[in-house]
């Protein structure tokens, strides 16, 4: 088990890597060279900046089994498909049950703001120390459910 971040503008980064280390877990950091990301514990890989390119080396080194933290929902789609967990910055994890709904409404919403011609949203909230938290205290319990079913797969 691994964990993988799509770390290009990623706000948890460092809560991730607290937690990896604090667990052991390899950790892995993917960004594209726009970004600059430094990293005490896990391994920080850059590629070429380009459309996606992110998300194909990540879902090329991912495997079953893996964490992948990302807030692209096609990346989690694919992630999960490779039996590897996903969760969001924001603490959600996609699943087998949620995914094909979370890709359906953002193919409805980016459908609606085509065909207005105008972006009629404000962009993202200000990231709040709760959302921290929250993701925290979420990401944490992921990492303990996979690792103990890793240990029950080992010891039966």
């Amino acid at each position: 088990m691994k964990i993988l971040i799509d770390a290009d503008a990623c706000p948890v980064v460092s809560i991730v890597e607290e937690i990896a280390q604090q667990y052991q877990v390899p950790l892995l950091l993917i960004c594209d060279t726009s970004h600059i990301i430094d990293t005490e514990y896990g391994e920080l890989i850059t590629v070429d900046k380009g459309a996606d390119s992110v998300d194909f080396f990540l879902i090329n080194k991912a495997k079953k089994k893996d964490i992948i933290v990302t807030q692209d929902y096609g990346v989690a789609a694919m992630a999960l498909g490779k039996g590897a967990y996903a969760i969001h910055q924001n603490g959600k994890w996609y699943t087998e049950k949620n995914i094909d709904q979370m890709l359906f409404e953002r193919h409805m919403s980016k459908k609606a703001r085509r065909s207005s011609g105008k972006f009629h949203g404000k962009g993202p909230k200000k990231r709040t120390v709760d959302d921290d938290l929250q993701f925290k205290n979420s990401f944490q319990k992921l990492i303990e459910k996979v690792l103990g079913q890793m240990k029950e797969e080992k010891e039966g």
